[in-house]
């Protein structure tokens, strides 16, 4: 797992936990074998000294958001699954909304916001009252997590690169590689990667 520089803690890169914060990526390298997470695409949504909290982009389930929460439903992006956020709290229900063009999350009731036009959705709200004011919503079940100094020691191991966010990523298609995406447009030498199949005799 040697192909990428360490960086320092003046200049963070791809591979330092000062990187780290709410609305970047966490992208899984090809070596974590975790089922949990290989291949997988984690947006921060939260990340302190106490810990680190996101879901996983890139793991929808056979479960309709319709069948979960009938009312949202209607409202979420294609496909109309909850995603599979992480292995933790799996009964809990997160959403994450972009905004359009225009909207303040700070000024849309139902939403915190993430970064930029990112927000987390109560879903105790309105989804009818706030759909006109978003481009798309996706539900998780559960949600990724980790306790004081765990994601630091991860990355440090070289399980994680940490990359920007775009606003599409939150919202992208099931059959998309979103994991290969994000890694091919940081450039070399993380767009290498995106080329490495899942079954290591293959490569």
């Amino acid at each position: 797992m040697g192909c990428v520089a360490e960086g320092t803690r003046d200049e963070p890169t791809e591979r330092s936990a000062d990187a780290v914060e709410a609305g970047t990526l966490l992208v899984a390298a090809p070596a974590l074998t975790d089922p949990n997470f290989a291949r997988s695409v984690v947006f921060v949504i939260d990340h302190r000294p106490e810990g680190t909290l996101g879901v996983v982009l890139n793991r929808p389930s056979e479960v309709a958001v319709d069948d979960v929460l009938p009312a949202w439903g209607p409202y979420t992006s294609r496909p109309n699954a909850i995603f599979v956020g992480g292995p933790v709290e799996q009964k809990t229900a997160l959403c994450l909304a972009a905004l359009r063009t225009g909207q303040d999350p700070g000024r849309t009731d139902g939403v915190v916001g993430v970064r930029g036009p990112v927000a987390l959705v109560d879903l105790d709200g309105d989804p009818g009252s706030l759909a006109p004011r978003v481009r798309g919503l996706r539900v998780f079940a559960g949600y990724s997590g980790w306790d004081r100094g765990q994601l630091d020691g991860e990355i440090a191991r070289g399980d994680w690169y940490v990359v920007p966010a775009l606003p599409d990523d939150v919202l992208a298609p099931a059959r998309h590689d979103l994991w290969g995406g994000v890694l091919r447009r940081q450039g070399v030498p993380l767009a290498l990667l995106a080329t490495h199949v899942s079954e290591p005799s293959r490569n």
